[in-house]
């Protein structure tokens, strides 16, 4: 069962002191630029918006302006956003690396360094095979 206990109760069991005194930290340094250069993310997206063009050309339909005009919307947004958060810290000091800086060094991953040629194609990799899906599928529809 539990009972209240005065402070001169607990002063005799337990060594009272004083609240440590608080210093602020300094804010640490954010990298805001992803790691990897701007012209990787713009082939990424580009991609992307390749593949909606050879949508939107392929389906071409006045039903289909909607809905291609909310997925490009969406897939702006996607690299807007991202964009917009990398530069907003005025007192920043971090850049994205180059691309030549990427070929050169490669860049540490969970799984150990990739040379840059490696960390190119696992980039790239998923937007050209979804552009390529596009295509094929495209195609087929106008064979059918």
């Amino acid at each position: 069962m539990s009972r209240q206990m005065t402070h001169e109760e607990i002063r005799a069991v337990v060594d009272v002191v004083d609240a440590p005194h608080l210093i602020p930290n300094k804010p640490a340094e954010v990298d805001r630029t992803f790691g990897l250069p701007v012209g990787l993310h713009t082939a990424f997206f580009g991609l992307f918006f390749a593949y909606l063009g050879v949508m939107g050309l392929g389906f071409a339909h006045p039903e289909m302006i909607l809905p291609m005009a909310i997925f490009v919307i969406f897939t702006a947004g996607f690299y807007v956003v991202p964009m917009a958060w990398a530069v907003m810290n005025p007192e920043k000091s971090a850049k994205a690396m180059s691309m030549r800086e990427l070929m050169v060094r490669g860049i540490e991953t969970h799984t150990g360094l990739a040379l840059g040629k490696d960390a190119v194609a696992q980039v790239l990799i998923l937007p050209v095979l979804i552009l390529g899906w596009g295509i094929a599928v495209v195609s087929i529809a106008a064979l059918v």
